[in-house]
């Protein structure tokens, strides 16, 4: 690596000769550009640009994912521009494109009384699996108030099709433009509905290969129903991305003044507004003007949230829902990329240690991307390192996933 201090001084001596022979002459303003932009330019490669540390116990999975999944090994050139992680994640949203996915929706109802809504990409054109039978099947999980039309949500079901997959979106309850028929709608640590599509999904296609993906929210959840399940689960396997490790710590960095003013007051109206349709509903149980009166995230799941699953406290409901707390016991090979400068998720709170201790976990750490970020190239309007990422291990594990399952 190059010796940043002497690039310093070099540039420094560079930039004093240009600007006395300008001052006698021309060019200044075009030499501070030119020494601005290689300064930036040594910065970027030297300390933006780097590898995601790779973390995984088993030397079988490490190698799986490093011949069939290279991308986790690869260095992440985040977007020059926008690599701070407050940035990725606020622009992701504006900047990514919104591929064309005309979804089959269909509503199964729950032993509750309930129903869920779920949106089939059903890629009926495959050519590499024409028989839907046993055409590959990738369930993906949106984050908390998040649906199947979200443009991470697209760009992965856009990534499946060109591979010839089947996806599925499993939708929340009383998210998606669906009626609540009963008072309860969903949080990370309740599985229970989850349970219930992938069993659903299953017996619609059980000669189908099948996975899922969850991002934020719908990988913490997904992580706790596979801590909850174990190896008895139909998935083969599955992927989160930007998932909260640890509730108490995320909520305490999203109250921070600017990540407050920049997220989570934003967060919680658009969880109010999620319920606010229902509200003559969830009346019946709740008193709705205390819940529209809260400012934070965890004022709401102190007030709704944690009230509706029937925990003592909240600290019960953050305790809970926490993956951190179920990593040791997934039974399936199961790949995780988080960004270490997510406020969402900070990086001191991602369970390193505990990773190391099963063999089916494998985490990928970058030092850029934010929450669901992950923007590389000059304009990244097309594919993030995030979809990348995904296509790549989620063909490595239809079509290569023997050579992993025998750990």
């Amino acid at each position: 690596a190059m010796d940043w201090q002497v690039l310093t001084r070099e540039l420094s001596l560079y930039l004093e000769n240009q600007v006395r022979v300008g001052l006698f002459g021309s060019g200044v303003g075009l030499s501070l550009v030119l020494g601005f932009g290689v300064a930036y330019a040594c910065y970027y490669l030297n300390s933006i640009a780097k590898k995601p540390q790779l973390v995984a116990s088993n030397d079988r999975f490490c190698h799986f994912l490093e011949e069939y999944c290279p991308v986790v090994t690869e260095t992440y050139y985040p977007t020059i521009w926008c690599w701070e992680g407050r940035v990725q994640t606020l622009l992701r949203p504006f900047i990514t494109s919104r591929p064309q996915v005309e979804y089959r929706n269909e509503l199964i109802k729950t032993a509750d009384g309930g129903q869920i809504s779920l949106d089939w990409f059903d890629n009926n054109d495959s050519l590499y699996y024409p028989d839907a039978n046993t055409r590959p099947t990738v369930l993906l999980l949106p984050g908390l108030t998040g649906t199947s039309k979200e443009s991470y949500i697209l760009h992965m079901i856009h990534q499946s099709e060109t591979l010839g997959y089947r996806c599925v979106v499993f939708n929340n309850r009383g998210i998606a433009g669906e009626d609540l028929l009963t008072p309860r709608t969903y949080c990370a640590a309740n599985t229970e509905d989850l349970e219930a599509v992938i069993h659903h999904v299953h017996g619609l296609h059980p000669s189908a290969p099948f996975m899922a993906a969850g991002v934020s929210m719908g990988g913490m959840l997904l992580l706790n129903y596979l801590g909850k399940t174990g190896r008895d689960t139909p998935l083969m396997a599955a992927a989160i991305f930007s998932a909260g490790w640890n509730v108490f710590e995320s909520v305490e960095s999203l109250e921070k003044p600017l990540n407050w003013l920049l997220f989570n007051y934003y967060l919680t109206t658009c969880l109010q507004s999620s319920i606010s349709r229902h509200r003559q509903m969830l009346e019946k149980l709740f008193d709705m003007d205390l819940v529209m009166k809260a400012r934070t995230v965890r004022e709401f799941d102190k007030q709704f949230t944690s009230v509706m699953f029937g925990y003592r406290s909240i600290d019960d409901y953050y305790e809970d829902a926490s993956p951190c707390r179920k990593l040791k016991s997934v039974g399936i090979p199961v790949l995780c990329l988080n960004s270490v400068d997510d406020v969402f998720s900070p990086g001191h709170a991602i369970p390193v240690e505990t990773a190391k201790q099963n063999a089916n976990v494998a985490l990928v750490l970058t030092s850029c991307g934010g929450h669901i970020g992950f923007l590389e190239g000059i304009w990244p309007r097309k594919c993030t390192y995030m979809d990348r990422v995904f296509k790549q291990f989620v063909q490595a594990i239809f079509e290569h996933g023997n050579k992993i399952f025998s750990m």
